[in-house]
């Protein structure tokens, strides 16, 4: 049986996103049809649209999503028909070095479903990240599935899908904050929030909130930010220094993508500190600096990819959080939108304008 329903679709490098209809077919072995209920509209997205990851086009956008089970192949026991689920694109296939190792965060070859989607006249599209979520339904592996709480609000958890895990696990797993630790976080959009959001949950005493933008951070304040640096007004090596007692940061993170931000996010730690770079640079971005500076420093420079987190260990975890009240989930949701809205969404986000915008489906 082939599903039909509604899609947003970047067919060209750079054009206005269209709503299309899509064909979506019955799960196959390991893949799970999703009935998707919300889906947050991430700066990945808009990369897509860019031909900033890839010129696979047309894409299907949407990959911060959250929905329920509607059917899955004849092999997988991992969900079932009815399962809450939020959709994650690190699938972990048990198999790869990484994953042998005991390091299934670094996952070389998570899996996405096997059949495609396509559009009405039979062309095929790439969903992304493996996810597709801006539609009625989407077809993903089922790794990408995990079962949460079903009290959660779709539009708050289905956000760890992406950009909020991304900061959160900047901060917890790849930052590996702990009590009493000082903090930074340069760029206070969605990433950079739930990057404070993620330091004060481990437990940091002081976290510095860096932005341009006064408004945003407003917002850092709200998730936990101790102190703020307006990053246009002054040196903000220096004030970060002064708010530390002269010495730096534990842990800094950059969460812009930004060849200046991260020299900076880097000065701005303390002796052997760790810098965090979970900001999606260019291709065409380089850092250069002499080599006493980055060895005389001393400490650690982590990439973070996905926030290094483990879908089935963390999704379940901050769900509860987030049930519990600890975890202000509900606080990224800058405004839901429907289906059609994601282009109007992108420019508002481009502007700052808001957290996320998510959009909300029938259910």
């Amino acid at each position: 049986m082939v599903h039909e329903v509604r899609g947003v679709v970047a067919k060209a490098k750079g054009a206005p996103v269209t709503l299309e209809t899509v064909l979506v077919p019955d799960p196959g072995p390991g893949e799970a049809l999703v009935a998707v209920q919300a889906c947050g509209v991430c700066h990945t997205d808009l990369h897509y649209r860019e031909g900033g990851i890839n010129d696979d086009f047309p894409f299907l956008l949407g990959h911060e999503a959250a929905g329920v089970v509607e059917a899955v192949g004849p092999d997988v026991t991992s969900v079932t028909p009815g399962d809450f689920v939020v959709l994650n694109w690190r699938a972990v296939c048990g198999e790869c070095r990484a994953c042998r190792r005991g390091r299934p965060w670094y996952c070389f070859a998570t899996h996405n479903a096997t059949q495609k989607m396509t559009l009405a006249d039979g062309t095929a599209l790439s969903p992304a990240l493996g996810i597709g979520a801006f539609a009625e339904k989407t077809l993903v592996a089922a790794g990408q599935c995990t079962k949460v709480d079903s009290r959660a609000r779709p539009e708050a958890v289905g956000l760890l899908g992406c950009g909020v895990m991304a900061g959160l696990g900047a901060a917890m797993f790849t930052g590996e904050i702990t009590n009493g630790d000082s903090v930074a976080v340069f760029g206070c959009g969605g990433v950079g929030c739930a990057a404070v959001a993620g330091a004060r949950l481990a437990g940091a005493a002081k976290v510095i909130a860096v932005d341009l933008d006064p408004r945003k951070l407003e917002l850092a304040t709200q998730f936990g930010a101790t102190d703020v640096v307006v990053a246009s007004e002054g040196d903000p090596v220096e004030k970060i220094r002064a708010l530390t007692g002269g010495f730096g940061a534990d842990v800094c993170i950059e969460a812009v993508g930004n060849a200046k931000v991260m020299q900076q996010a880097f000065d701005a730690r303390d002796l052997a500190g760790t810098l965090v770079q979970v900001g999606v640079p260019t291709p065409d971005m380089r850092i250069d600096m002499p080599m006493i500076e980055f060895f005389g420093h001393g400490g650690r420079l982590k990439p973070s990819w996905y926030g290094d987190c483990l879908p089935a260990r963390d999704f379940p975890m901050l769900v509860d959080l987030y049930l519990q009240g600890r975890l202000d989930l509900d606080r990224f949701v800058s405004e839901t939108i429907p289906l059609d809205g994601v282009e109007e969404a992108f420019h508002r986000m481009e502007r700052g304008e808001v957290l996320r915008s998510v959009v909300v489906l029938g259910r």
